[in-house]
């Protein structure tokens, strides 16, 4: 606005309307011009969405493929403790069962003994 002193009210605000309408002019030629260029932007960006999700989702299939495992391996932790209480258990048990069977027998032996032993005494005085 260059010699604003010699124009009149009127004059400067064709002035300033002139130059918003050119701004304007200006905003929407560049847009128009950019548009090219904010569409290929926006489709990177959705490109980009789109692999970030399935990327998440790998990483959770891979999670629940992992928990999935070490639910199973302790699945069959327990089971192998579990299994080896029992014949641990089972062992005691036969254990228990042949000691007592060799001490019944033990005993049976030392009565049959102390049976023959009588009975060779009662055979001797008579």
């Amino acid at each position: 606005m260059k010699n604003a002193r010699n124009k009149d009210l009127a004059d400067r605000n064709t002035a300033s309307a002139d130059a918003k309408a050119a701004l304007l002019a200006a905003y929407r030629a560049a847009k128009t011009a950019a548009e090219p260029d904010r569409l290929a932007r926006q489709a990177e960006r959705t490109a980009n969405a789109a692999a970030r999700e399935e990327r998440r989702l790998e990483r959770e299939r891979v999670k629940l493929e992992e928990r999935t495992r070490a639910e199973a391996e302790a699945a069959e932790q327990q089971a192998a403790a579990e299994a080896a209480a029992t014949a641990e258990i089972e062992a005691r048990e036969g254990a228990e069962k042949a000691r007592i069977s060799r001490v019944i027998e033990d005993e049976a032996e030392r009565k049959a003994k102390r049976d023959q032993r009588y009975a060779n005494r009662k055979a001797r005085q008579a």
